[in-house]
């Protein structure tokens, strides 16, 4: 596996009811130009249709804007509600957009988070995992060969479906499946040689599953002479660092509540169930739980070298679940410190600069003093060059 660990963020968004709707979708842009600045790998953004924080609707439609003011980070869905769509018509938005972004799009794919968005279209949550199983196994089909395709379910009526146009990356673009605790989106992983985005990897039953998940992969790919690659495994933690813990604690005040009110109150997302009564047992919880990391950047560190842990093996990105917790200023702070000192240890360019300064400090006396001598040479030798000529 390549030793070099991605960031990036997940973007469901969670903005509080009630602000101004448009002010907070140019905040999320501007958050995406911001990590790209700061030279983030990734950002995967949701697909929510109720409750009033998950504004995005579209995470193809936000794609387009968004590529249109990056430059080099990913962009990708995470994820495509799966069970609310044609098949055919998610393969041939996200082909072109493979096409307008040049190969920056990625591809996720999941059933559908919030039960208030299925009920609108007539969906219970026991029908959306079937649905996103045989949905995607239509869209690999499309994404992967030119052969028309014909299949009829409960609620599409596919006949000789192709696409007209074949994607821009060759062979193709990353596709991942999501998966919080139960082996559902690591079997479909296996099953179709593709990555998993963990995005409950820091939850008490998503930490405790991680190693089965990449078994499950690694045994379902092999059932179906697949492949799979940890590089491709994608996990979601949650973070807000400052330069000393007291501030990152105090910038959390700021919209950390209204959070967890969402998770305790609103969303029906039981996987996603936090506790806590005020800002101080919910600044706890996150940090004595290993939910996430509230302080410092060393404390970051450390969630992930746990996370790598327990992984056994690693995997080949952390994502960092994008919140309000903090305004938009010291929100882009955490993300800066993230890149400038938790970045570096996982990327190979933490421990060269260390052993270089280490290095130099050890061999300072010595070439200090020869330094001395030189310029006292000189200084003597242009003295006595001096005498001569007077």
């Amino acid at each position: 596996m390549d030793p070099r660990l991605r960031f990036g963020i997940f973007l469901a968004p969670f903005h509080k009811p009630g602000i101004n709707p448009t002010l907070a979708l140019q905040n999320d842009i501007e958050l995406i130009q911001w990590l790209d600045r700061c030279g983030y790998d990734e950002a995967w953004i949701g697909e929510h249709h109720s409750a009033g924080s998950e504004i995005i609707a579209s995470p193809e439609i936000f794609i387009a804007a968004a590529a249109q003011h990056t430059k080099h980070i990913k962009l990708g869905t995470g994820v495509v509600s799966l069970s609310y769509h044609n098949p055919l018509w998610v393969a041939e938005r996200i082909v072109m957009l493979d096409h307008l972004t040049r190969g920056r799009v990625m591809f996720g794919a999941g059933p559908g988070a919030l039960p208030t968005d299925g009920t609108m279209i007539g969906l219970s949550q026991s029908q959306t995992r079937d649905l996103l199983e045989d949905s995607l196994g239509v869209i690999m089909h499309l994404l992967r060969s030119e052969e028309p395709i014909s299949f009829k379910n409960d609620r599409w009526d596919l006949r000789d479906a192709r696409l007209h146009l074949r994607p821009y990356s060759n062979p193709l673009f990353d596709v991942s499946a999501a998966a919080v605790a139960s082996p559902a989106g690591p079997r479909l992983a296996g099953r179709h040689g593709i990555g998993l985005l963990s995005i409950g990897a820091t939850t008490a039953a998503g930490f405790d599953a991680l190693a089965l998940h990449w078994d499950v992969m690694e045994e379902e790919a092999r059932v179906h002479g697949q492949t799979v690659d940890r590089s491709k495994w994608r996990l979601v933690g949650l973070v807000h660092i400052a330069e000393t813990k007291e501030q990152a604690y105090r910038d959390v005040e700021y919209g950390m509540e209204q959070w967890f009110h969402y998770f305790q109150a609103v969303a029906a997302f039981p996987q996603m169930a936090v506790p806590g009564n005020n800002i101080r047992e919910m600044i706890d919880f996150v940090n004595e739980s290993g939910f996430g990391a509230i302080g410092t950047p060393e404390m970051a560190v450390g969630q992930i070298e746990r996370l790598q842990k327990q992984s056994n093996g690693g995997f080949g990105a952390y994502l960092m679940l994008a919140h309000n917790w903090a305004d938009p200023q010291a929100t882009k702070k955490s993300y800066e410190l993230i890149a400038r000192n938790v970045m570096p240890h996982f990327q190979g360019h933490y421990r060269p600069t260390m052993d270089a300064a280490a290095r130099a400090e050890k061999l300072r006396p010595e070439l200090a003093e020869t330094h001395m001598k030189a310029v006292e040479t000189m200084t003597e030798k242009y003295a006595q060059e001096k005498a001569a000529r007077e």
